[in-house]
């Protein structure tokens, strides 16, 4: 049975207003096919591109120090829209997936249309709801009906061990509102405000596992928060893994960061609002720096050369 409760109810308690879901972060191991999938299947468009030459301070390419880029791409502005951040690692071509991201929800009758003009598998799971996949395994639900007029993207799925601890820690300690819970079907519901996309947890039935291409949720918050959030953490026992940073982003404005880790591992971060709104200006030189960095990318030209194929992370 799916029961509504407000917010009062649990979590959502005072000042959680100013909190923004922003965007999850996958891994990519094909740069190419992935943004033929974003643009051309999903109709997205590129936000910003940002090319680094050093893993990032907060882990946001994941574990590698190497050379790496940052893709923004969604439906609209990320100050009202929940996009993609895809990060490439020039050195690696194949990440392992586990059983920790379980989709992505959007609404868009002509990302159906799409896939089926592009041959791309499509597989219809209930009525008018059609599953496929992004290059790298992760899933993507596609609801076929006219795209809203505001961010059609409805929720990202993480899979998690304990449902009732992972919903304490969300609404409890994060403040988010629970939406809907349905104990038949494991899954809880939650988010920050209504006309944002929502988090789902869903039970796995065992542990998590987060592979080697485990992504990261991204929420903004105000920048004073910020040092209240990792008090918290601390008091509560929980696990911090990037203490408050600044980060640097090449001719961009600088954000302070806190990375989190859910009970289950799922990576959470947490950054000043003010100055995230400044760093993801939308650029509108966004396609052409991703498509001048494709051409220019030679790694698979090199390994090749070498009878070497890229690292499987």
């Amino acid at each position: 049975m799916t029961s509504s409760l407000c917010a009062a109810g649990r979590g959502g308690g005072g000042g959680m207003a100013v909190r923004r879901a922003l965007h999850f972060v996958f891994k990519v191991g094909d740069r190419a096919r992935t943004a033929r999938f974003y643009r051309e299947l999903l109709g997205m468009s590129v936000l910003r591109h940002e090319e680094f030459d050093e893993g990032c301070k907060a882990s946001c390419n994941g574990p590698y120090d190497g050379k790496w880029s940052k893709t923004m791409v969604g439906y609209g502005p990320e100050d009202d829209h929940f996009v993609a951040e895809l990060t490439y690692n020039y050195g690696i071509g194949e990440y392992r997936l586990g059983n920790d991201f379980l989709g992505i929800t959007l609404v868009s009758s002509q990302a159906v249309s799409n896939a089926k003009k592009m041959g791309w598998p499509l597989k219809e799971v209930t009525a008018g709801v059609f599953e496929t996949e992004a290059p790298g395994g992760y899933k993507f639900y596609l609801e076929d009906k006219e795209q809203k007029k505001q961010d059609p993207v409805l929720k990202v799925t993480l899979g998690v061990s304990d449902l009732h601890k992972s919903v304490n820690y969300w609404s409890h300690l994060l403040g988010m509102k629970v939406y809907e819970e349905d104990e038949e079907k494991q899954r809880v519901l939650l988010g920050y405000a209504d006309n944002q996309c929502k988090l789902e947890l869903k039970a796995v039935g065992g542990a998590v596992d987060h592979g080697t291409a485990f992504g990261r949720i991204a929420f903004s918050c105000a920048k004073e928060e910020l040092p209240n959030i990792e008090a918290l953490m601390k008091k509560e026992n929980q696990k911090i893994l990037t203490p408050l940073v600044s980060l640097d982003t090449p001719g961009k404005a600088t954000v302070q960061v806190v990375i989190l880790a859910d009970p289950d591992g799922h990576e959470i971060c947490f950054v000043g609002d003010e100055a995230f709104r400044d760093l993801s200006k939308m650029d509108p030189n966004g396609d052409k720096l991703l498509d001048d960095a494709m051409a220019a990318d030679k790694s698979d030209t090199w390994f090749a050369a070498r009878n070497m194929k890229k690292v499987s992370a």
